[in-house]
């Protein structure tokens, strides 16, 4: 049977990240990049595209796993009828190739062990040349090689195009499997002690959680979510992907499944302020700096994701072969919402810079001046239909997100001029735009029956989006316009503590067949703005609930199933442990920080 999303946990080295099963398998690994191709796609597809299980013989599922402390060292442990063994899965940060790190050890008794290895460039569609080669396994394909070794050397061999390996641990005995990659035109790589890399791993990752500042209720859920941020960061430019996955369907069985291994702009400020909370200035700052970089240039051109560096170029395709996850297809890679205009993003990236000035993160003499070229072209665009937050493939629309963004947009700069006046810029000029937005956004956004913000200009139909009017500003939380929103979407897209993002009735709203699970960031939003409008009993009860969907690992995917009661979507998601470590930082106030932090 195919795993459930959930039950895979998440290894990575800051560079790429791979999914690991209950089952023992790793079914899913890009290299050497989050964005490279997959030499393990067995989670779109079958075994043979690519996997590589290590598991007691004749075992099916582990009996319990976890991460090591703070850390994103996982351990699995399965208890047999002859004993007890746990594999130890890890990638350390690398200095030059990426290290798979996989190791057995011994704790009770004796266990015969299987490990079988198929390795598959390119998204699972290359069988590649084995070889022996100095005691190692060596793979090759076109420009991909990868080297396999065992610590000690343990039986393997060739068979059905795979690599297999038998052995047998006993009681405090450990083995150790290394699978490197690297250019194949390029030496062999450094050999990398699997045993003293564990210690190191565990180090970084231990320094690292110790600087997170929240030390209030749900600490533990908190830095989880930071740790898998943080492995969610392209290490050498600070970006952070969306998601480490492609395709994972946000409908069982349906098309609407999307590459969200980028970085979007729409995650940029609430990730500034989950950093800038917990403490992680540097990250913050690293994060601010790509934001700069990426969308530099003519501000018409401002796109809403960008590559790891901030490539611009990210054509869409699809891999034929795949057959997706439980025959949800097409299998895409790249994405072509890349396109699209969303014009909320210019109000997400002024929002971040705004946050990060506010934040002290370091005066960069060209934020202010990007900012006010972003705002000259903002100034007549706003007035202009868009695809919206949520990328939809249909008609262009007046959505009241993008307009409230362009709100937020002006706002940032008056009262950035309001604060230095030394700052070159028109506040008057700011200010009228501003003023222009909320009375159109109020006019034509808002139904007084309904008692409710809509999702675009003339249309009955609700979307999450507007729960975050009042976070935004845009409204104080008690007006009455955001507690009749609230209520809205609670009833026409909520099920218990779930949030969809808008309604789904067919190709009239997005341009696709089928219908999607519910937005876990949603959710989330809903918990704040419950706790902005004086319900925060009722906020932390829904907080709770959303907890108790993460994995046993502590994870979340971007959607969940109401009626399948599962994970859909790609996974893990960034945006959805944003929203957690948003919420529950929240609920728990600034006493919950360090004083430093907190000041």
């Amino acid at each position: 049977m195919t795993p459930r999303i959930e039950d895979y946990a998440l290894i990575g080295d800051l560079q790429t990240a791979a999914l690991v099963g209950r089952n023992g398998s790793v079914d899913w690994l890009c290299l050497p990049r989050f964005d490279s191709g997959a030499c393990f796609a067995a989670l779109l597809g079958d075994e043979d595209n690519g996997h590589w299980r290590i598991a007691p013989k004749g075992a099916d599922t582990c009996t319990r796993r976890g991460y090591v402390g703070d850390s994103l060292v996982l351990e699995t442990f399965w208890e047999t009828r002859t004993g007890t063994v746990k594999v130890i899965d890890f990638m350390p940060q690398r200095d030059q190739q990426p290290d798979v790190m996989r190791i057995i050890e011994g704790v009770s008794g004796f266990v015969e062990m299987s490990s079988v290895i198929r390795l598959r460039f390119d998204f699972g569609s290359i069988v590649p040349w084995m070889r022996r080669s100095q005691g190692h396994r060596v793979a090759v394909a076109g420009p991909d090689s990868a080297w396999l070794r065992s610590e000690p050397p343990v039986k393997t061999w060739g068979q059905q195009f795979s690599t297999r390996s038998s052995f047998t641990v006993s009681g405090g005995e450990q083995v150790a499997f290394v699978l490197t990659w690297h250019p194949s035109h390029s030496p062999r790589p450094d050999l990398v002690d699997p045993f003293e890399a564990l210690e190191s791993t565990l180090s970084d990752w231990a320094e690292w959680s110790a600087r997170c500042k929240y030390r209030g209720p749900y600490r533990d859920a908190v830095i989880r979510s930071l740790i898998t941020l943080k492995a969610l960061t392209f290490g050498p430019t600070g970006g952070i992907v969306a998601a480490p996955t492609t395709s994972l369907p946000e409908d069982v069985g349906g098309v609407r499944n999307w590459d969200y291994r980028f970085c979007w702009l729409r995650d940029s400020t609430l990730t500034l302020d989950a950093l800038i909370s917990a403490g992680y200035l540097e990250e913050a700052a690293a994060w601010r700096d790509w934001l700069l970089r990426a969308v530099a240039g003519d501000p018409a051109d401002l796109q809403i994701m960008y590559g790891l560096a901030g490539e611009r170029r990210l054509p869409e395709s699809e891999l034929p072969w795949l057959r997706g996850y439980e025959n949800s297809s097409p299998v895409r890679i790249g994405n072509a919402a890349v396109r699209q205009r969303q014009l909320d993003v210019y109000g997400e990236v002024i929002d971040s810079l705004w946050l990060a000035r506010e934040a002290g993160l370091g005066y960069k003499p060209h934020a202010w001046n990007l900012q006010l070229s972003l705002l000259g072209f903002l100034e007549s665009a706003w007035r202009e239909p868009d695809e919206g937050l949520w990328e939809i493939r249909g008609q262009r629309r007046h959505f009241v997100h993008s307009k409230v963004m362009a709100w937020v947009a002006a706002d940032r700069a008056v009262r950035t001029l309001e604060k230095d006046p030394s700052l070159a810029g028109d506040a008057g000029r700011w200010r009228a735009m501003r003023n222009a937005v909320h009375r159109e956004v109020c006019e034509k956004g808002f139904d007084p029956v309904r008692n409710t913000f809509t999702q675009s200009y003339g249309s009955r139909n609700l979307d999450a989006a507007t729960l975050l009017i009042a976070r935004t500003g845009f409204l104080p939380p008690d007006d009455p316009r955001v507690v009749g929103t609230i209520d809205a979407v609670r009833d026409e897209l909520g099920s218990g503590c779930l949030v969809r993002r808008y309604s789904t009735d067919g190709a009239s709203i997005d341009g696709l067949p089928g219908s999607e699970g519910a937005f876990l960031a949603c959710s989330f939003w809903l918990a704040d703005t419950l706790r902005l409008t004086g319900r925060t009993e009722e906020a932390r009860e829904l907080f709770e609930q959303l907890l108790a969907l993460r994995n046993d690992v502590g994870l979340l995917s971007e959607e969940y199933d109401i009626v399948g009661h599962r994970q859909v979507g790609n996974f893990p998601q960034a945006f959805s442990h944003i929203g957690l470590v948003g919420t529950a930082m929240a609920l728990a106030g600034e006493n919950a920080l360090e004083p430093d932090a907190a000041e």
